[in-house]
Order: C-alpha cells, then structure tokens, then sequence
C-alpha cells in the first residue's frame, strides 16, 4: 500500500508525457501537410494559396500548444500537479523520443507547454529541457526514413547534363518543362563561367535534398556538389514561365547567393522533412557558418530556431564580458533598442509611453509584429524572435542602459536575484541603420545603399506594405549590402491608404506657409512631399533621381496599389535578375516561343 501513490503518480506522470507527444505529433502532421500542399498548389500556379498556406501555418503552432494546453487542464489538473510527477513527466517524455524522428522539436514543444502552465519561477533543468536530452545525429540509420534527407547522383556514369535532368524530373513535378534540355545546358555554362574547365574528380557527385522548398511562385532544387576538395553549394528555383509550363529560372552557386534565399528578411519556406535535423545538419555544409538556429526559422520551424538561439545567447553570455548598451542610432520614439557588441543582435521592446506626434498603443505596436510576421517579408523586412521574461545578468548591463530602462520601460521590469528580468522583447539581427551607413559612405557606398532603399521600398509596396514612417534611420543594411526595414509601428497596408497628389496652392499666402493647404486624412499618403526628408544630402539627391525619380510620382504608388486590389500578384527574386537563364543567356531564349521548340 506504501508503493500505490508511486505507482498512481508514475502511471499519471507517463499519460500526460503521451498526452503531450500527441500533441506534438499533431502538430507535425499538420506542418508536413502544408508543405505537400504547397507542391499541388505550385503546380498549380495558386500562389494566393502558397501565401495563405504560409500564414496559416505561422500561427498552427501556437493553436497546437493551446489545444494540448487545454487537454492537460481538463484531463490531469495541470496547474496543481506536483514536483515530483512533473520530474517523472519529463523522464518519461524523455522514454518516449528515444525512437523519434523529430526529438529536438518535440522537446522544444514540451517547454511551449510547460510555459504556459508553470510560472517561470518552476523552470529548472528537472522540469523543462534547457539542453537536448535526445542527440539528433544519425536518426535516419536507426531506421531508414520513408523518404530520404537527400539523393546521391554520379554524373560520371551518364554525363553530368543527363544526370541533372534526372535530378529535375526526379520531384515528378505535374506541369511539363518549357525546354528542360535548355535550361540544363544554362546551368551547365554557368558553371563553367563561375568555376572554369570541371574536371572531374574520382568521387564527382550530386546531393540534393529530397523535398523542393517552396516560397512565394518559386520551387526551388537545394544540393551540392562534391568534387575532389571542392564542396559547391547551389540551389535552382523552378519558375512557371507561362499557363502551364515551368523552366529553372537560373543557378545560385555561392555560399552567399544560399545565405540571401535563407536570411531573416525571407519568409519561411514551406519544405516536407521527416527527420528535420538531417536538412539542418545538410543545409549547414552548404552554408557554413550559419547558426542552426536561423536554418531552423528559415524552414519553418520557427519556434525551434527560437529555443536554439536562447541556447546560443545563454552560451555566449557565459563566454563573454561585454556588456549590454544602447544601440547607436537615433533614438526611436516607440522602440528602446539595446545591443551586446560581442552579439549580432539588437534587442528591442516597446516603451511605456510615447511622445507627441506618436499615436498609438502597446497593443496596437504588437499587432503591427505579428502583421509582419504572418506577412511575405520579400526579404525586405526583418524577422523579429518574440519573447516573454528573458533574464539577463545584472552584471552585464550598462548604467546608462540601466537608467534607460527604468526610465522608458519600468512596467516591463523586475528583479529576481543577480537577474533583470524583460517581461516582453524583441530580437532582431543586426544591421547598419541607414542613416549612419549614409553619412559615412563613399559615393559608390551611397549610390548603392539608394538604389536598394527604393527598391526595398518599391517591391514593398508590391507586397501591399506601405512602411510608414520611411526615414532612412528605420532602414538597415545587412553584412550583404541589402537594405531592410525593420520599424513597424506604422506600417499600414498599402490598400489600406489613399494616395493623393499635393494639390495646387490657392493663393501666394498658401504657397508661402511651412503648413499645409489642405485636408489630411488620417489614411492619406503625398508621396511628393517624401523629397523633403530623403534628399537633404546633394549625394543622396543625386542617386535618387538617377534610379528613382519616380519614387515622388503618385501615379507609381497608386499603380502597385491598383494591381494588389485586382488580386495581382508579382514576381519576386532574391537574387539579382541579371542571373537569370534569360537574361544571362537571351541567344538561347530567343527560339523558345516557337512551336517546333516547345514541341521539341
């Protein structure tokens, strides 16, 4: 009788551990789904499928962990489960991932759960998992996976062009390719114009992960190729090209061409994967360097790129000594922004209060987040890691920063031992903000960041976003001479603003007056009145006009406004479009129309 409330704990221990897998493997069934929709939905051409697949699949996770949430509370009393059960819930948890395909997300799962039930003051090592418990290496040799990470090619056997309309024709994609012989025989140049004569070594191969990564209108093929000591990444988007025919629209080759298609200004992308570690672990070898964490976001598994990268920070915090500060810059009136130096991050959270002529709430300012968020980001806009009550030492914060944040934030702090505790925080990569990289900049630096700036502007506005406030300070340039926009607390759909034209002053009096003549709504946007604060700088004035002298006209913005209200959907790159096949090569698209080609 001494051992039955043992054996009850442990038998209620291992159900809510099988409670909370299924809830789990729920939400992974329902993530692999997305992206085998994805596949039909290309084939397709519905691309305001793809988007809306995409969305809805953002917000998934969180349904998940609330369903499971409300399972435990309605099943087990979760709130008032004890110490003790709760080690055994996690032991047995533990029991059930040593066969599993997905550990590592699993576990992160389990701590989405916890969170919401615990208060963070029970968060320990016996309770949630602050290190995998479950290695990830080699899960694919315990038993085979019923669709491989990645298939091996040998091009020596049957010539390099026929293995790689073999690779293409393996993802048994429904439309017919344009000219499939064409396309391969541009890959093929292009090689050759990168890397020169290829001479094949004894070990020449091809590996290419066995799912396309889907992504807006593109389908992209993402391998390497192993030859002797040379390890060359590539990846070759699958573009429809006309009413039910697709071409490979061009091939990236270089690690920092992958690092583009793969960064936090992208969305994610939508990418079938059995066992996820494995596509990790080989998207790492074609992109060394890149943080697991940041490849985890960049196939969809946000929420664990997210407990990684609070891994990662826990482990350079333990490994450094710098300390928090202000971030350089202009101070914002909405964000305070701090930085560690020895981090490529910034921290951002929301201030208590806000400054005339600032109009608006934390929860408006959130919701502008999460816009973004669910939103195509083009790579164009940053991807911000939300999270709750994240401690940070003390020790490690500067007294300027310190008095900042009592100063801007006090609602958001508390102090728990040695720790400042943030209730609410976003994290961003680290970018140069405009304005600095501007001012300090060689006029090749200038007349390159302006022509970026209106593009990231421009293809904004394609996307139906319409940045707000777009002085150049809440813009940033990336380590790849991108420009991102990354302040959205006034971000507003495109469609959403009426554009209007300054209309003509009445009188001398009108013409002469710092103040306008006219009505504004609160939804109306002058884009010819933008030259006032982007132009002060003869430089930039002179960049501007030269790639973008339309940027002013009205009849630019109302034009993509036009479009996106008719359901218009454009195309985008993340690579410079003179790569593509058909730029790059116009001699051999010339024939493609005719019929005897296409039949051909």
């Amino acid at each position: 009788m001494n051992h039955f409330p043992k054996l009850l704990s442990s038998q209620i221990g291992f159900d809510v551990a099988q409670a909370m897998l299924e809830g789990f493997d729920r939400h992974y069934r329902i993530f692999r789904d997305a992206a085998i929709d994805a596949k039909d939905l290309f084939e397709a051409a519905d691309w305001h499928g793809i988007a809306r697949l995409a969305r809805e699949r953002i917000t998934s996770y969180d349904e998940r962990v609330r369903e499971c949430v409300e399972r435990l509370e309605d099943d087990y009393d979760a709130e008032n489960i004890d110490n003790e059960v709760w080690q055994q819930i996690k032991l047995h948890y533990i029991g059930l991932l040593t066969a599993h395909r997905q550990p590592e997300c699993a576990e992160t799962f389990f701590n989405s759960v916890c969170c919401k039930i615990l208060h963070r003051s029970y968060f320990n090592n016996d309770f949630i998992f602050v290190r995998p418990a479950i290695s990830t290496e080699y899960i694919e040799n315990d038993e085979p996976a019923a669709k491989p990470t990645y298939r091996a090619y040998y091009p020596g056997k049957d010539g390099f062009a026929e293995t790689l309309e073999r690779i293409v024709t393996n993802f048994q994609l429904d439309p017919p390719f344009e000219d499939l012989k064409r396309d391969v025989s541009c890959v093929l140049q292009s090689i050759h114009d990168t890397f020169g004569q290829f001479v094949e070594a004894p070990n020449f191969q091809i590996h290419v992960l066995s799912s396309l990564f889907f992504r807006n209108k593109a389908a992209y093929i993402v391998g390497r190729v192993i030859n002797g000591d040379l390890l060359v990444p590539f990846a070759i988007p699958v573009h429809h090209v006309r009413p039910g025919l697709l071409a490979l629209d061009t091939v990236l080759l270089k690690r920092e061409q992958l690092l583009i298609i793969f960064s936090f200004s992208h969305s994610y992308f939508l990418v079938d994967m059995e066992v996820p570690s494995a596509f990790v672990e080989f998207l790492g070898t074609v992109m060394p360097g890149k943080p697991k964490a940041e490849i985890y976001t960049s196939v969809g598994l946000q929420k664990q790129g997210k407990n990684l990268f609070y891994r990662d920070l826990l482990h350079h915090l333990s490994h450094s000594s710098d300390l928090f500060t202000v971030a350089p810059g202009i101070k914002g009136l909405v964000m305070l922004v701090f930085t560690l130096p020895s981090f490529p991050y910034v921290f951002k959270l929301i201030k208590d209060q806000f400054p005339p002529p600032k109009d608006t709430t934390r929860a408006q300012i959130e919701e502008k987040y999460q816009l973004v968020k669910r939103h195509d980001r083009l790579g164009r806009m940053a991807d911000t890691l939300e999270y709750s009550s994240v401690a940070l030492p003390l020790s490690r914060i500067d007294d300027a920063l310190l008095r900042e944040l009592q100063k801007e934030a006090p609602s958001l702090l508390e102090y728990e031992g040695d720790n400042l505790v943030i209730e609410h925080l976003y994290i961003e990569r680290r970018m140069v903000p405009l304005n600095l990289f501007l001012q300090s900049g060689t006029d090749d630096d200038i007349d390159h960041a302006i022509k970026e700036y209106g593009d990231a502007v421009k293809e904004l506005m394609q996307a139906n976003i319409f940045p707000g406030d777009m002085l150049y300070k809440n813009f940033g340039v990336t380590r790849h001479g991108r420009v991102v926009f990354y302040d959205y607390d006034e971000i507003e759909y495109l469609t959403d603003c009426n554009v209007r034209a300054v209309p003509p002053p009445r009188n001398e009096e009108d013409e002469m007056s710092g103040e306008p003549w006219y009505t504004v709504g609160q939804h109306d946007i002058f884009p010819e009145t933008y030259g006032t604060f982007l132009l002060g700088d003869p430089r930039v004035r002179k960049s501007f006009i030269r790639h973008h002298a339309d940027f002013f006209d009205p009849a630019l913005w109302q034009r993509h406004k036009d479009h996106i209200l008719k359901g218009e959907l454009p195309d985008f790159y993340p690579y410079d479009r003179g790569l593509r096949f058909r730029n790059r090569y116009p001699e051999r698209f010339a024939p493609a129309t005719a019929p005897a080609a296409r039949a051909a």
